[in-house]
């Protein structure tokens, strides 16, 4: 039978995480689950539903909102490690990081599974995510350069939205099977011993940046990440982030960005993009004391 172990990170979203895990329960009828739920302190009543209503999942409650890539390192040694399965370990060895705000459809899991049993180079697979009127989301993207990322941290898409088509990939084609940089971490499926070999998630970022990373360390490693569209999933788009005050989220962005230069960038652009964000944190103090004077 196939095996599949999920971790979900939940953060205040008890209602989508029903939605998420009753989808899980309804469409794996030919998979050994082992789900993992990792509760960051919601203290929306998450806890009481899941001991309620899924008593067979993994429960960890975490006291703290200790982000993203943490709690999901977390959750991950908490998974049966292959010595530990009913026969033992076999080939159907793999992880599915699934955002609480996420819905699997029926053959999704089965699809996904047969798909990296079948393309043995793909050390990480995301598939094709649909919002809830079954449209495309476009979600590959190229890796973060100084150019796209300068460009967004000044604003300037608001004006010039074309200049970051090629950081989007506005031209790519979700109809088909591609070799790509980095996929969304909201449906983030992966070999274990990939996520073993790698360390997992870096825990120095909170939001953001953390499946961007993990896709860099599995190019740099030799690996492939891969996007196909063999299977689909509907995706509620950040509502978990919604939780969370807009200026506050735009710390975390930001220190996730520069973190991720310093690990993989010459130093120079670190210190550019961080002055970058000094020079728009203080336009924006500007613009705020002209308008309360008018």
């Amino acid at each position: 039978m196939n095996q599949l172990s999920i971790i979900i990170v939940n953060y205040k979203v008890k209602d989508l995480l029903d939605n998420c895990l009753k989808s899980i329960f309804d469409n794996s009828e030919n998979i050994e689950l082992d789900v993992i739920v990792v509760d960051n302190n919601s203290q929306d009543g998450s806890l009481e539903m899941i001991k309620t209503k899924y008593p067979q999942v993994n429960l960890i409650a975490h006291p703290e909102n200790s982000g993203f890539a943490r709690a999901n390192n977390l959750g991950f040694r908490e998974t049966k490690s292959p010595h530990l399965r009913k026969g033992g370990g076999d080939k159907h060895d793999y992880v599915l990081l699934l955002n609480p705000d996420m819905q699997i459809l029926p053959y999704t899991l089965e699809n996904m599974i047969n798909w990296m049993d079948k393309n043995p180079q793909a050390s990480v697979v995301g598939c094709h995510l649909i919002d809830q009127n079954r449209k495309t989301l476009h979600h590959i993207r190229r890796f973060p350069t100084l150019g796209d990322q300068l460009a967004i941290t000044l604003k300037i898409p608001h004006i010039l939205p074309f200049i970051l088509n090629n950081y989007l990939q506005k031209d790519f084609d979700y109809s088909r099977a591609s070799k790509v940089d980095s996929i969304r971490g909201a449906f983030f499926m992966l070999r274990r011993k990939v996520y073993e070999e790698l360390n997992g998630l870096d825990e120095r970022y909170f939001i953001w940046f953390e499946e961007v990373d993990f896709c860099q360390k599995v190019a740099r490693s030799g690996g492939e990440v891969w996007y196909t569209p063999t299977a689909e999933c509907i995706d509620y788009v950040g509502k978990s982030f919604e939780q969370v005050p807009r200026g506050v989220t735009q710390k975390y962005f930001q220190n996730s960005m520069l973190k991720y230069f310093k690990k993989w960038h010459p130093i120079w652009q670190f210190i550019v993009l961080k002055l970058a964000w000094l020079i728009g944190s203080l336009v924006g103090k500007l613009n705020i004391k002209s308008k309360v004077k008018t």
